[in-house]
């Protein structure tokens, strides 16, 4: 968190407060931000802002700004740097603040080279998806998380999209079949798509670059309800844990397959 629709919220509100603008000096409060230190970006025009996974890039007229947001990370527009604030781009007016309370996210500059992930979950055709969902042993929702196979999810719209494919977390993705496959597809894209037109998910401190909270969160069916009913059926979501993750689910919806 964030994760696909708050990294594509971020940069959608971002892009239009510095597409198009240049660049005119950087500050960084923590070396944990910029491992690698900030280039020198003063003069550097801002040509393009777009998402890479859960990854947020800003394209310069000399290579790309790659911002890692993790666990707490976010860019937020503004003047002055917050309590938060571990790099901040300034620009003729106002400043771009990368804040991050946990510490886990980085920037870091690119000559244009990107880490090889998998193709991302809002652009992979169904045909594609299916491929590359056949003969894969591994249950379901890490393959879904794992961002060498599909980039931009994580633990939330992952259960959100399994409750509403109604596939149990454990599942073993070789064993869907074609009708399950394309009904987890079509999930997948339903939530995405809803969860940015809401502005992502404010679970805690998430805001968009304009400092507005998304609202997904108030139409999670699962994510975080443990104990609730579940809005499909009734009966109490379950949470359990997979691959060392938290995860929620209602076990009348979503059978769980053999031997779990």
């Amino acid at each position: 968190m964030p994760e696909l629709p708050e990294a594509e919220t971020i940069a959608r509100t971002l892009a239009r407060r510095i597409e198009g603008r240049r660049i005119v000096g950087a500050d960084l409060y923590s070396a944990r931000a910029a491992p690698e230190g900030l280039p020198e970006t003063a003069g550097r025009m801002v040509k393009r802002v777009r998402r890479y996974g859960k990854q947020i890039l800003w394209e310069l007229d000399r290579g790309l700004l790659c911002f890692e947001l993790r666990m707490t990370g976010l860019l937020v527009w503004r003047s002055e740097p917050g309590p938060y604030t571990r790099a901040r781009f300034r620009f003729a007016s106002g400043a771009v603040s990368f804040d991050d309370i946990r510490q886990f996210g980085s920037v870091r500059w690119s000559s244009g080279e990107l880490p090889p992930l998998g193709p991302d979950a809002l652009e992979i055709p169904a045909v594609e998806f299916l491929r590359r969902l056949a003969g894969r042993r591994a249950r379901i929702k890490p393959l879904l998380t794992d961002q060498r196979f599909l980039r931009g999810l994580g633990n939330i719209y992952a259960d959100e999209i399994l409750h509403r494919a109604r596939i149990h977390p454990l599942a073993p993705a070789a064993g869907l079949g074609e009708a399950r496959a394309r009904r987890l597809y079509a999930a997948m894209r339903e939530v995405l798509a809803e969860a940015i037109a809401l502005g992502g998910s404010s679970i805690s401190d998430y805001v968009d670059a304009e400092g507005r909270r998304g609202r997904f969160q108030e139409r999670h069916r699962v994510y975080g309800r443990e104990g609730a009913p579940c809005p499909a059926c009734g009966g109490r979501i379950r949470r359990i844990v997979v691959a060392g993750r938290g995860t929620w689910l209602c076990p009348r919806c979503q059978r769980p397959p053999r031997g779990v």
